[in-house]
């Protein structure tokens, strides 16, 4: 059995799961207490009014259930309307991104009854004990860690819109690496979620608030959509690789048809290596803003859940500091027509990975459409080329968009010729950075959070 830990994509949320775990939390308790937490440190990232996918190992009966807790798209019991968004072009690196915001991008809230969902199936502790780590994160407020300043920094056209204003850009400055980001509105929020429970956001005080809010400014989101929403647990696809089966949801990062058609990778050169990688992942677009963590418990369960606002709409509940939502406003998710009620589809793939000895690992990743090229590009190190967890995380990556490869620093000077000579256009990149992607895993060569995105990873002592 591997050893017990937690990785996600902030010291403190990472902290939050694992004081749940040693007070005797299954990993369903620590997920949600971990994915609390992040929505108080990672709001650059995610928050509670978003949506997401995990999937959980029940060690009891060996049995993985993918959980789908997404956002699903608004306007039941209301005539079908045009609303307009809000086109936004932001610097992502050397390029423009085009991105649609504002109050009709904000999709049903999926998050909350998905951590519902955990903790009525597979939790053991209370759940107003798995608020709390959360609630003191937003009394004492946090410190703003260098990947989150450098995300900010770009997303601050839509981060510090209206109520955002306040909170990012504090008398007037945008908030940088090191400062305290202070969210004191999220201190009643987490307090009607603690006294609530999670219903709080689809028929209690969140819900009110949500619903006056588009009221106030013409969002899409009504009462019935709240009210039928609802988490749902489906059954994972398979794929074996490297010896192992790799458990995941299919979804469009494609992760399970992409891994069984990557060769083997042990043995290669570096600049093979490179060369194998590029032909095998496919291209991609704009980023999806995003987190994920990884949990182990002592009794061997996991968890991996990956949530996500989008780019976030640029609307916060008023006096509650939450950020709404963009669903309906990333264009790499929308398929054909939208019908309320419908689940929109994600590029989310939590992943587990089992021998015939066990878990091997439990890991997903953050990225929008890099995220199957940075989970594969782990998990390839780890089950195929034998890496440890935290070498195979911090392992410069890349990332081939239409004959383009983004290549991180550290690759082997002979790479970028044999790319070039594999009809690639290369573009390297000066430093990691969270365009390639943010992985947490959980393994039995110990745990590692993404320094692309500021993340963090700790083990339980040995008993």
């Amino acid at each position: 059995m591997l050893r017990p830990g937690l990785a996600a994509g902030h010291p403190a949320t990472v902290e939050a799961g694992i004081e749940i775990l040693e007070e005797g939390g299954t990993a369903a308790d620590a997920a949600v207490a971990a994915s609390l937490a992040s929505c108080v440190a990672e709001t650059v990232m995610t928050g509670l009014l978003g949506g997401g996918h995990a999937i959980y190992l029940d060690r009891a009966t060996g049995r993985a259930r993918n959980l789908d807790c997404f956002v699903s798209v608004p306007g039941l019991g209301s005539e079908r309307r045009h609303a307009e968004l809000l086109e936004l072009e932001i610097p992502f690196g050397t390029e423009l991104v085009h991105y649609a915001v504002g109050i009709a991008s904000c999709g049903v809230p999926g998050l909350p009854a998905g951590l519902a969902a955990l903790h009525d199936e597979h939790g053991r502790l209370p759940w107003p004990r798995l608020v709390e780590p959360a609630l003191r994160l937003a009394g004492d407020g946090i410190e703003f860690p260098a990947a989150h300043a450098s995300c900010l920094a770009m997303l601050a056209p839509v981060m510090t819109m209206n109520e955002g204003a306040r909170i990012y850009a504090p008398g007037g400055e945008l908030l940088g690496a090191g400062g305290r980001l202070e969210q004191p509105g999220l201190v009643p929020t987490l307090e009607h979620v603690a006294e609530e429970g999670p219903r709080s956001a689809y028929e209690g005080t969140l819900a009110a608030s949500l619903l006056e809010l588009m009221d106030e400014r013409g969002g899409l989101v009504t009462r019935e959509d709240l009210r039928g929403y609802g988490a749902f647990w489906s059954e994972p696809v398979e794929v074996a690789y490297a010896g192992t089966r790799i458990l995941t949801r299919e979804g469009l990062s494609g992760v399970s048809r992409t891994i069984s058609r990557l060769p083997p990778l042990q043995g290669l050169t570096a600049a093979e290596r490179a060369v194998t990688l590029a032909h095998t992942l496919d291209g991609g677009s704009p980023e999806g803003h995003t987190t994920n963590l990884a949990v182990v418990d002592p009794q061997g369960s996991a968890c991996v859940l990956t949530t996500s606002l989008g780019l976030g709409s640029g609307d916060f509940l008023p006096g509650l500091d939450l950020h709404l939502n963009s669903m309906l406003g990333e264009t790499d998710l929308i398929r054909g027509r939208l019908e309320p009620g419908e689940r929109m589809d994600s590029m989310m793939a939590p992943s587990v990975a089992l021998d015939s000895d066990g878990l091997v690992l439990a890991a997903g990743a953050a990225g929008g459409t890099r995220l199957r090229g940075a989970l594969l590009q782990v998990l390839a190190g780890i089950l195929d080329e034998g890496l440890e967890p935290e070498a195979a995380v911090s392992r410069p990556r890349l990332h081939p968009a239409a004959g383009l490869v983004h290549l991180e620093p550290g690759f082997e000077p002979e790479v970028t010729a044999a790319l070039e000579a594999a009809g690639y256009e290369v573009r390297a990149w000066p430093a990691l950075h969270h365009f390639f992607g943010g992985v947490s895993v959980v393994g039995r060569g110990g745990c590692a959070g993404d320094p692309r995105r500021s993340g963090s990873a700790r083990s339980l002592p040995p008993r």
